[in-house]
């Protein structure tokens, strides 16, 4: 920040997001009312942007902003003893229940699970997406991740972006921690302690991935481990690129 004080630097690090009566750090806020931003949630597989992120969907749905969530895939090979076009008919449905219990709208952007490539063709159908939907603001997955797919949907979007002249806002968001997401250092949070309960329900909607059996262990400490950080009870963390732009929440 140019010519600010180190007290004022603090004050806008932990900021109230307008409408939702929670705490981000990093994030700006304004008084003054803006108009709605359009929101894209990138993630790998039906669940991806819920577990990564679903308390900031929530958040931001709240505060009345148009959010997005784009599966790079339906979940083609994540359902043991399905063929490819039963699970993904069944994921996709949970991915819809998901959303619907957001508020927000889901995109399918046709590649396979398990089988996701970068070329030329995937860049230019991302790219294509995305100046379709002319987003302010971008969250994807983090590109150092121990899954081929969260890898390859990182990189599409990010060179969406770079052909966007880095316009919308981009943030990495994380998932599995430690497991999957690996040196994964945050620059902003988000406090969801106050829609906790409705993001546990996106998430649990996914019901063919057993979530019951392996959340607690993974995500479940992830938010709190993130709210100790933050110093509240439930948290998400995230990577701003550094020639990003800020996000104003209004």
């Amino acid at each position: 920040m140019k010519n600010i004080s180190r007290r004022k630097a603090i004050a806008l690090s932990g900021t109230t997001l307008v409408g939702a009566s929670v705490s981000a750090k990093g994030f700006v806020k304004t008084s003054e009312k803006q108009e709605v931003k359009k929101v894209l949630v990138f993630g790998a597989h039906p669940d991806d942007p819920e577990t990564g992120c679903g308390g900031t969907i929530a958040i931001l749905k709240k505060a009345g902003h148009e959010v997005v969530s784009v599966y790079l895939t339906r979940g083609e090979a994540g359902i043991p003893g399905k063929s490819h076009d039963e699970a993904a008919e069944i994921r996709t449905k949970e991915a819809k229940s998901a959303c619907e219990i957001l508020g927000v709208r889901a995109a399918f952007l046709g590649q396979i699970d398990g089988s996701c490539v970068v070329n030329n063709d995937e860049y230019e159908r991302v790219y294509q997406f995305m100046q379709k939907e002319k987003p302010n603001v971008i969250f994807t997955h983090w590109p150092v991740d121990t899954h081929r797919d969260h890898r390859a949907c990182s990189l599409l979007v990010y060179d969406a972006w770079l052909r966007m002249e880095r316009q919308p806002a981009f943030f990495c968001h994380e998932v599995m921690t430690g497991t999957q997401t690996n040196k994964f250092y945050p620059t902003h949070y988000v406090d969801i302690s106050g829609v906790i309960e409705t993001k546990h329900e996106a998430c649990y909607a996914h019901g063919s991935q057993l979530v019951d059996e392996w959340y607690d262990d993974s995500h479940g400490r992830m938010e709190t481990y993130r709210g100790l950080e933050f110093g509240c009870a439930y948290a998400e963390a995230f990577v701003k690129h550094n020639q990003s732009k800020d996000f104003i929440f209004v």
